[in-house]
């Protein structure tokens, strides 16, 4: 049996699982955002433990933990070089963790996870080239080359919200400017509505004020607001260019889209993939990948985990 402990700012949720996809229970707490990294790795290792008696099995029965963090995370070293939202810096977790329960750990940054998770257990069972998107408050990135996981020299690879769409276009959050991320977002659709209900505001966006979602921009669209059309047609055009090239360069089987925004279905997947085919190097003499919504949702995390 192995545990699948997904790490984020604000919870964290350990599974058991049973090495091939499923997980047999699973237990959360929060994640107080005063804790030194110290704590948050004896908080973890406690939750994991608590993961494997709940489902009635004893320490020395699971054979391995993985944890799943944001940020550059280096398996081979076991440190997590930087992280958002936690006290992670050039810190040795795995090492952290292990004086707290001597058991082997492996490391993966989060997107990286839930990639090899649908490859596991998901939408990508069997395919041995792959890319996930998610699209939420980033644009976030998994990509499996060849049957194995694409992570870059000290986990820096398949950053890919952080590849430029627009030169000198958008403020990222990088520090860059143009990021991919600051188009194909959630947060990116948001500021992108509020716009058009500021240039329009006749328009069905105006209504929802500050707090207007991205859900709110398509359910207006589908409500037949021109303007929130004219916002999710661009978008989605941004979000397909970014796939376009990913697929000129990786060449994929199947493209895998996550995270909230993914929730549209085929309001969102089929100008994409209308996009992808037209314009893919190749074009009509190519056959283009099949691109879907990832399946596993917040289970991801674990599954990927769990299968480092």
């Amino acid at each position: 049996m192995y545990i699948g402990l997904d790490i984020g700012g604000t919870n964290m949720v350990a599974g058991l699982t049973n090495g091939a996809g499923k997980i047999i229970n699973k237990v959360s707490r929060p994640v107080n955002k005063a804790w030194d990294p110290a704590e948050l790795c004896r908080q973890s290792a406690q939750l994991a433990q608590q993961a494997a008696e709940v489902g009635g099995f004893a320490a020395d029965q699971i054979k391995a933990v993985g944890l799943g963090l944001p940020g550059l995370v280096d398996n081979k070293t076991g440190y997590v070089i930087q992280t958002p939202n936690m006290p992670f810096d050039n810190t040795p977790i795995r090492e952290m963790f292990q004086a707290e329960w001597d058991v082997p750990v492996y490391l993966g940054n989060d997107a990286n996870c839930a990639a090899l998770a649908e490859t596991v257990a998901g939408g990508a069972v069997g395919c041995r080239n792959m890319i996930l998107i998610t699209l939420g408050t980033g644009v976030g990135g998994g990509i499996v080359a060849d049957g194995q996981l694409l992570e870059g020299v000290g986990g820096t690879g398949a950053e890919v919200g952080h590849t430029v769409l627009v030169l000198d276009g958008e403020d990222c959050t990088c520090g860059r400017k143009g990021c991919w991320e600051a188009y194909a977002s959630a947060t990116a659709l948001i500021r992108q509505g509020k716009r058009a209900a500021a240039a329009q505001p006749e328009s069905l966006l105006a209504g929802y004020g500050e707090g207007l979602t991205g859900k709110d921009v398509f359910d207006a669209a589908a409500a037949g607001d021109a303007a929130a059309q004219a916002v999710v047609d661009r978008y989605c055009v941004y979000v397909a260019a970014g796939i376009t090239d990913l697929v000129n360069i990786l060449g994929p089987e199947k493209v895998l889209i996550g995270g909230g925004i993914s929730r549209q279905g085929e309001r969102l997947l089929a100008p994409i993939r209308a996009y992808v085919a037209a314009n893919c190097f190749g074009g009509h003499d190519r056959t283009p990948p099949v691109i879907e919504c990832a399946r596993l949702g917040n289970e991801a995390g674990i599954i990927g985990a769990a299968a480092l």
